[in-house]
């Protein structure tokens, strides 16, 4: 018995898509004698099994009249709803914020004093995600350079929200729960946020990296994981203020893994762990390697010495590239910032005593096991040091995997936008050093897009919160329309010490573990 045959494009499902087939000849002439397929012969890949047997007929819609249920022309299918305009419907779309650190929230409340509508799209379940992770921190900036203007205004315009004594400098903890969660608390900032969505992708919509079509036209298309599974979010803009904590450096030598390095992950940790509270086991009675020369590496190794003072038995390592160790140091008492120039003059001291064993000119090539620890070894394969824990504070990179559909224009050092790079050049300036800068030198190929806070820096350290916040200011500004204000940038930034961040050290005067950094007895 013969079975039916389905139509060869039931497997359609939107038929209006569908591009018909040409009606210009006749069926009689699609007809050859003899012929493979009931058209007629068909290109050699794109014909199937004949369309018909001997006692079956063919498809209405294969040879003869159309079926209604398979459309074969234009008059067939049904007309498409006319899309808008293209400049109408990218104008209607919000603006995107990728992160809800302090840069982030930061050009939400800009957006809101403009009127602009947003979304910002946070990967973690809670908002400033990142700086949450380290709120056992102590910033070595006061309050007076950490609070952003435009957030300052909206708090006080709808709460009782006091702005903090401005010399104190805070703990990460505290800046979160005194500025930042009050801020995205705000009635004209909450309903904007989507926690729990990691940004994966940007590109353009209808446009890969390689194509140019409309391009600035069109809107940007976000895809974002999310605990139900992948979304899409639309935008006329995006400012990307994602941070790149999350994005560490290896701590082998020429910005690549150390060999063994990812083997023994079980050992290593990246940034600054709690080492005076909720990880003191871990390193208490331990022989501990801290790999970096910026800030967050002195606070590691200054936390671990306070940690020796109560577990003797724990020894503590520091391995530095440079070969002269005079810029550890920093600015001493001459720096404007005196909870970073304390840090330089505390960590030497710990050197002079004995208390920390400093490794200068310490390029590191692998690490492997030897006997009940870890052998680090030099690019030449020289042991130079046995320990039991690693940790790596070698700064951070920016996550451009995110970015790959779109068109930047990049430092080649720096990673920061190919204008703003020679202006935060390490190797040329300190953080008090950095010119002024905004929507101007942030700009990409790709209009309408993009990069501001830390990971606008790239891989540059020299990095200041008040200079985020200028910068989403004149962003803002300049999607606003308001090209005279984006161009007006302002900017004044302590001198002296090259920073890595915003982040000091971990002191015995730090919240007590297991409280709040409210709950604390820091003096003010």
């Amino acid at each position: 018995m013969n079975q039916h045959q389905p139509s060869r494009r039931d497997f359609i499902l939107a038929k209006e898509s569908l591009y018909p087939p040409s009606t210009s000849h006749t069926a009689s002439e699609d007809v050859v004698p003899g012929g493979g397929g009931c058209c007629g012969s068909a290109p050699i890949g794109l014909t199937g099994d004949s369309c018909s047997t001997a006692d079956e007929k063919p498809a209405a819609s294969c040879c003869g009249t159309p079926s209604p249920a398979e459309p074969t022309t234009i008059s067939n299918i049904a007309p498409l709803p006319k899309p808008a305009p293209q400049a109408e419907s990218q104008n209607s779309l919000p603006v995107a914020i990728i992160g809800s650190g302090p840069v982030g929230l930061a050009a939400a409340a800009n957006l809101v004093e403009r009127g602009q509508d947003f979304i910002i799209l946070e990967a973690g379940s809670k908002v400033a995600a990142g700086i949450r992770s380290w709120g056992h921190v102590r910033l070595f900036t006061p309050w007076s350079y950490l609070i952003d203007p435009a957030g300052q205004r909206l708090l006080e315009s709808e709460s009782n929200w006091q702005q903090p004594e401005g010399a104190y400098v805070p703990y990460a903890a505290e800046f979160v729960e005194t500025f930042l969660d009050p801020l995205a608390a705000h009635s004209d900032i909450a309903p904007h946020i989507r926690l729990d969505h990691k940004v994966v992708s940007v590109s353009r919509e209808g446009h890969d990296r390689m194509k140019d079509g409309r391009r600035d036209a069109a809107g940007f298309m976000i895809v974002t994981e999310t605990p139900t599974g992948p979304q899409r979010f639309y935008a006329r803009a995006v400012i990307d203020a994602s941070g790149t904590l999350s994005d560490p450096n290896p701590m082998g030598a020429g910005g690549i893994p150390a060999d063994g390095e990812q083997q023994f992950q079980a050992n290593i940790r990246y940034g600054m762990p709690d080492i005076l509270c909720r990880d003191r086991d871990r390193y208490a009675g331990k022989r501990v390697l801290v790999v970096g020369s910026g800030h967050s590496a002195t606070g590691n190794v200054l936390s671990l010495v306070e940690l020796a003072k109560a577990s003797p038995s724990t020894l503590v390592a520091w391995a530095v590239r440079r070969s002269n160790p005079a810029k550890l140091w920093g600015g001493g008492s001459a720096d404007e910032i005196a909870e970073r120039g304390a840090l330089g003059t505390r960590v030497k001291q710990a050197v002079d005593d004995g208390s920390v064993s400093l490794l200068t000119g310490l390029s590191i090539g692998a690490v492997k096991q030897h006997g009940d620890g870890l052998e680090i070894s030099d690019l030449q394969g020289n042991p130079q040091v046995v320990v039991d824990e690693i940790i790596v504070s070698a700064g951070s990179r920016p996550n451009l995997a995110m970015l790959r559909e779109l068109r930047l224009d990049l430092d080649p050092a720096t990673e920061a936008t190919r204008t703003l790079g020679p202006l935060i050049d390490p190797n040329r300036h300190s953080c008090g050093s950095v010119p002024p800068h905004g929507a101007a030198e942030l700009r990409h190929p790709e209009s309408g897009f993009y990069v501001a806070g830390m990971k606008s820096y790239g891989r540059a350290p020299t990095f200041l919160m008040m200079t985020g916040y200028e910068q989403v200011r004149s962003i803002v500004a300049e999607l606003a329309g308001d090209l005279e204000a984006a161009r007006d940038v302002h900017l004044e930034l302590p001198s002296t010490g090259v920073c890595s961040t915003d982040l000091a050290f971990q002191d015995d005067a730090a919240p007590s573990c297991g409280t709040s950094a409210g709950q604390s007895s820091v003096s003010r």
